[in-house]
């Protein structure tokens, strides 16, 4: 079980045993809301599948997605530095299914185990580092290139080649007009990468649209691959 959750998995025996002891196994049905900005944090969850996405909320109500947590992490990492709410708002994207533990139960385990710590302080930096990418691509890149980005991010999380995406999620996550998207997954499809259909995306040749996303995606990820040596 801890396996599919390579967090959990680079624990040592006595720390994962320990926090295992306190987590339930839960479904992470997909729209599921896990945080809210500024509310008090009940959970952390550490998904086995799915996918966690981490949106920043404006005081108008505008939203942008800023990272996307699979089974390599948890959420939300600002219970790891000890708070007891997150200014962004967490919900599934993906469903799935992962394991859940008290805010409190999680921290207080964080603090008595230094070796556990460690381990999720390297979360920390990992995820701020897909954080600041993401924010670096909103910035430079084409929408076609940030959407090519936010597939490839998405398969690198899933089983298989089909993503259940909707424009309207899409639209939010890439923090565009619908229409953005309807265009940028035309191109995409129009080259060969994908095929897509009312929610659904369908990965046809993984290297190539890593290719034409180019520098928008791959350094995040090899943070992640150097501070989680397989």
């Amino acid at each position: 079980m801890t396996r599919q959750n390579r967090l959990l998995a680079a624990l040592g025996p006595e720390e994962r045993d320990a926090l295992l002891s306190l987590m339930t196994d839960v479904a992470l049905p997909q729209g599921l809301e896990l945080s809210q900005p500024l509310s008090p944090i009940d959970h952390c969850y550490f998904p086995r599948t799915g996918i966690i996405s981490t949106v920043v909320v404006s005081p108008t109500g505008k939203q942008a997605e800023i990272g996307i947590i699979g089974r390599e992490g948890m959420s939300p990492s600002s219970a790891i530095l000890g708070t007891d709410s997150n200014p962004f708002r967490t919900v599934m994207q993906v469903d799935g299914h992962g394991l859940r533990i008290r805010r409190e139960d999680f921290q207080r385990q964080v603090e008595a185990r230094p070796a556990l710590r460690a381990v999720m302080l390297r979360w920390v930096q990992a995820f701020s580092c897909q954080v600041a990418f993401t924010a670096l691509s909103q910035a430079v890149d084409h929408v076609d290139e940030r959407l090519a980005r936010w597939i490839l991010m998405c398969h690198d999380r899933v089983d298989g080649d089909r993503l259940a995406l909707t424009h309207e999620f899409l639209a939010v996550m890439l923090a565009v007009r619908r229409a953005s998207v309807t265009n940028a997954l035309h191109v995409l499809e129009g080259n060969g990468f994908i095929y897509s259909q009312r929610g659904i995306v369908v990965i046809r040749n993984r290297a190539a649209l890593e290719a034409f996303a180019a520098n928008s995606y791959g350094e995040s990820e090899r943070e992640y691959a150097r501070l989680f040596p397989s």
